[in-house]
């Protein structure tokens, strides 16, 4: 196998490459009941996949009146995540797949991703992942977060990859849409099927509308790889 010398695929991390959200979720239960806020559904959670941890504990800070400052949250958040993140998380197969075949291929990759760079790291490291996976970009380190197209635009610098002829592998809307944005094509899986049909992934070049059990590494690596893509 071989893919075009140009080509650069950046992946998302959580419900792209892991399936990590009910640990965030989780994070997310036991940081509010901290500050008095009992009963975070996993309904109320699903309205922030995709987005940065930041953005989603601002939104959750101001809806809710809590007084701690902002990176108090985040801070406390990230440490019940990492805790729950290094034993829980596991790479879901088909995408351990892929990226098993592009690195073979010598394809360039990255993750780039709304969590901290801790997360990231203690993540991809539990996956097994984060020997084939150096290169990485947290939300953290550029101004804004997705749906805005900075991290992936970041990673494609630090791959060295013009954003053109970079492709994304994304499970949420704001991720899709931050690729568009990005100039980038996608492959979209969705995590939450109930999303399949927003207009965000209507964007992506390939799209497996029922998501990680629908996705075939195997298409996705010949979509990613065909000649002129």
């Amino acid at each position: 196998m071989s893919a075009p010398p140009a080509l650069a695929v950046i992946f998302d991390l959580d419900g792209t490459l892991v399936d990590s959200e009910p640990a965030y979720h989780e994070a997310g239960r036991r940081l509010l009941a901290r500050y008095g806020v009992t009963g975070f559904t996993w309904e109320e959670h699903t309205r922030f996949i995709g987005i940065g941890t930041r953005e989603t504990l601002a939104a959750l800070r101001a809806e809710h009146g809590i007084d701690a400052p902002l990176d108090e949250l985040l801070e406390g958040k990230n440490r019940i995540y990492l805790e729950l993140a290094r034993t829980s998380a596991a790479a879901f197969p088909g995408m351990r797949t892929l990226v098993e075949m592009l690195h073979a291929a010598g394809c360039p990759m990255a993750v780039a991703s709304g969590s901290s760079r801790t997360a990231i790291d203690a993540v991809l490291a539990g996956a097994g992942l984060d020997g084939l996976l150096p290169v990485r970009v947290s939300a953290e380190e550029v101004g804004r977060g997705k749906p805005e197209p900075d991290v992936f635009l970041e990673a494609a610098r630090r791959l060295g990859v013009e954003p053109g002829r970079c492709a994304v592998v994304e499970d949420a809307p704001p991720g899709a849409e931050a690729a568009r944005r990005a100039g980038m094509r996608c492959v979209a899986v969705p995590y939450l099927p109930q999303t399949a049909g927003d207009p965000a992934f209507a964007a992506a070049g390939l799209c497996f509308p029922g998501g990680q059990s629908e996705f075939d590494a195997r298409v996705a690596y010949d979509w990613l790889t065909a000649p002129g893509r």
